[in-house]
């Protein structure tokens, strides 16, 4: 009872006070609180700040940065950073001319004139590797063409990456040493790299940043093996089957299908070893044979009269070629059948599908057509590579399911000679694909011989359902051969007036322009009409058309001030000033390609060059086809789609630098590099000093011959010629 009792009493003292019993002991836990908190506080934020300084003091401040805008340093760390630097140099005089020595950048602007040239006979190897890094910088406005791409790139795509619109003053230069201040037209993307995340709930951003290695490691030795592929000295990565199975007998992949493991080892050298080179324009009309030789091509010149072997020589006769009656006869029929087609005046850029005798590319080229051929993969005698070899345009590459590697609406004219493409297949695929990198108001040319009743209709049917006006369908008495001439609309007006409509149009979100590993669709892309929009207006006609910018540019002097300062680049360092013999170069590829000013600098020249577009670059192409020029979107990690021993010069201007931490081994560049330069072919490098400096120990490594190397202000240019050695 007593018990009973007592706890009724606290109950009725608890409901009483119980709500002041509450706060009170809220109050006293929440002053405990504040009074460990203030006491650990300010050791915990002195800690934070003491390792924030330590990180600061290595590199600038790893808070987002606009790209274009640089991080305010503070002058003491400025100063820190520069006796650092200079330490790093030493006291060390530049060397004498033609004495090797490493690559190293300028001591300060006030010491510019202690940077020199050196050229190289060769000598000591560079032990010297500038480490310093700087801040990767996220680059905008990228036009995304990889939504098909290799997945185990992804995340490195996203690394921020410099727009690589070129921030050039124009300026001439009157000799190599002051093309020393256009070296230094890109900031550095060898740093921190910076990768922001965007929370879904409150839109806020955050960086999630790496420590960035080195684009090559210069503590590596390389060792080098030929490749043991079942094309030996023909190899194409990504394009031929390395090896040979009971169940895979093909020689060539349907589609692009790049080895597993990363591609370094060296194609070795034709059979009978290379013959040399046979220069422009004599190589039109013959080439040396062992360069090209193979068992499958020795079969088929013995069964054609357009090409004949001559001893150590394959010869092309002028009067000879796969179309009856002459190539001449041939185009000559094509301009009488539509007038409006003029060979080097309106038409310029020029698709020919599927490589045959190359009399085609050849007799364009004397009116100034630029014609790119396109060897399809079926191509077994290699005859792609004989257009290569005799100096014609010419890529490589798988034609069935995924889209070409051009822009869309950029070709004046397609052509496809003999044609035997079932272009009605595969829900038209394939012409839909025609329709898109055709301009609008271009022209696509078809002969063929002897075609089913069955494939004219279909072929009718399909062209009829895109609208593409057939201007001529007349068989040749001559040459026997059928000739189909179409139009593309100019305008989207008709595709309205269409009763099925089939096939679709494409959804406005569709990119007309994305190809990197991007599968065919079988719909029509509208046609440009708004100003903004590339392939509105038909191009100025040739040579008018290089240096002019349509209103779609939207930076008109910066374009010409970019060709204004790749010209004087050119011409008073390219020709002059490191000892190339421009009369042994034809075939020219520029790595990273940004407006076409070095090949309209080249216009000149008796040479052709291939712009390459990394895939991961903004997107330039475009501009590079409206001027008059040819190129191609690539992806550097992976070969591209061209014979060994193809080039005679490689241009690469910050290429190296631009693809740091991209590809899982930066090495592969150099060594397709290796693969598609010709024995005595030339490479001219210009990018960072801390990537030169390795990068001039791994030619080396190849047997090349290091002819020169100049720096200034932490940049350079390498000079480079690849010798006959293999391994």
């Amino acid at each position: 009872m007593a018990i009973s009792r007592l706890g009724r009493q606290v109950k009725r003292s608890y409901q009483s006070y119980g709500f002041c019993v509450k706060l009170s002991a809220v109050v006293v836990l929440g002053l405990c609180f504040i009074f460990v908190w203030s006491i650990f506080s300010s050791f915990s934020v002195n800690s934070r700040r003491e390792s924030f300084d330590d990180i600061l003091a290595e590199s600038v401040s790893d808070l987002p940065v606009h790209p274009s805008k640089k991080e305010p340093r503070d002058k003491d760390q400025e100063r820190e950073d520069e006796h650092r630097f200079n330490s790093r140099l030493g006291d060390k005089d530049d060397n004498a001319l033609n004495v090797s020595a490493p690559l190293k950048p300028g001591k300060g602007q006030e010491n510019d004139g202690d940077s020199k040239l050196s050229k190289r006979g060769g000598g000591e190897k560079n032990k010297e590797n500038d480490g310093d890094s700087k801040l990767s910088k996220k680059g905008g406005g990228e036009k995304d063409r990889e939504n098909g791409g290799s997945e185990e790139r992804e995340d490195n795509d996203k690394e921020g990456e410099e727009a690589d619109e070129e921030n050039n003053d124009g300026k001439s230069d009157e000799s190599l040493e002051e093309d020393s201040d256009s070296i230094n037209t890109e900031d550095s993307n060898n740093g921190v790299d910076e990768q922001e995340e965007e929370d879904n709930g409150g839109g806020l951003r955050k960086a999630n940043k790496k420590k960035l290695g080195p684009v090559f490691d210069p503590k590596r030795h390389y060792i080098w093996k030929s490749c043991n592929t079942r094309s030996k000295h023909n190899y194409i990565p990504c394009i031929d089957i390395e090896i040979a199975t009971n169940k895979l007998r093909s020689y060539r992949h349907r589609e692009r299908s790049c080895p597993k493991s990363d591609f370094t080892c060296l194609v070795p050298l034709p059979r009978d070893g290379y013959g040399g080179l046979v220069a422009w324009p004599e190589s039109k009309t013959k080439i040396m044979y062992r360069n090209v030789a193979h068992p499958k091509l020795a079969a088929y010149v013995k069964t054609q009269d357009w090409l004949v072997e001559s001893g150590e020589y394959l010869v092309f006769p002028q009067n000879q070629s796969l179309f009856k009656g002459g190539i001449q006869h041939y185009l000559e029929s094509i301009e009488e059948m539509a007038p409006d087609i003029e060979w080097g005046k309106n038409i310029r850029i020029v698709l020919d599908i599927g490589c045959k005798d190359s009399s085609f590319s050849a007799y364009l080229l004397e009116k100034d057509v630029l014609t790119l051929t396109l060897g399809l993969k079926d191509d077994l005698v290699d005859l792609a590579q004989l257009a290569l070899e005799r100096g014609y345009p010419t890529l490589v590459t798988p034609f069935a399911n995924r889209r070409l590697p051009f822009p869309s609406g950029v070709f004046d004219a397609i052509h496809c000679g003999e044609c035997s493409i079932s272009w009605h297949s595969n829900g038209g695929k394939l012409i839909l694909e025609m329709n898109r990198i055709l301009r609008p108001g271009g022209y696509f040319i078809m002969s063929t011989k002897h075609n089913s009743i069955e494939g004219e209709e279909a072929l009718s049917t399909l062209t009829s359902s895109i609208c593409w006006n057939i201007l001529a369908d007349k068989t040749d008495d001559v040459s026997d051969i059928g000739v189909k001439i179409y139009q593309k609309p100019e305008s989207n007006g008709i595709y309205n007036l269409r009763r099925k409509k089939f096939p679709p149009l494409c959804k406005e979100n569709e990119n007309s322009d994305a190809t990197w590993y991007v599968s065919m669709k079988t719909c029509l892309h509208p046609i440009p009409e708004a100003i903004e929009q590339h392939g509105t207006e038909w191009p100025a006609e040739w040579p008018k058309r290089l240096h002019t910018f349509p209103d779609w540019t939207n930076n008109r002097e910066k374009l010409i001030a970019d060709s204004e300062h790749w010209k004087a680049i050119v011409n008073n360092s390219y020709l002059e000033g490191i000892g190339i013999d421009w009369s042994t170069i034809r075939n020219v590829m520029d790595m990273k390609a940004v407006n076409g000013g070095f090949a309209a600098a080249l216009s000149e020249q008796k040479v052709w060059v291939m712009n390459v577009v990394p895939v991961h670059a903004p997107d330039t192409l475009p501009i590079i086809f409206e001027r008059g020029l040819i190129g191609v979107y690539h992806d550097w990690c992976e070969s591209i789609g061209s014979y060994p021993r193809s080039y005679d010069l490689l241009h690469a201007d910050h290429l190296f630098s631009r693809l740091k931490n991209r590809c899982k081994q930066a090495i592969v560049i150099v060594v397709e590099m290796d693969r598609i330069l010709r024995p005595n072919g030339w490479a001219i490098i210009r990018d960072k000093v801390e990537i030169l400096n390795p990068l001039e120990e791994i030619l080396r490594s190849l047997q090349w011959e290091i002819r020169m190397t100049f720096a200034q202000n932490r940049e350079g240019i390498l000079c480079a010629q690849k010798t006959v050695w293999r391994p």
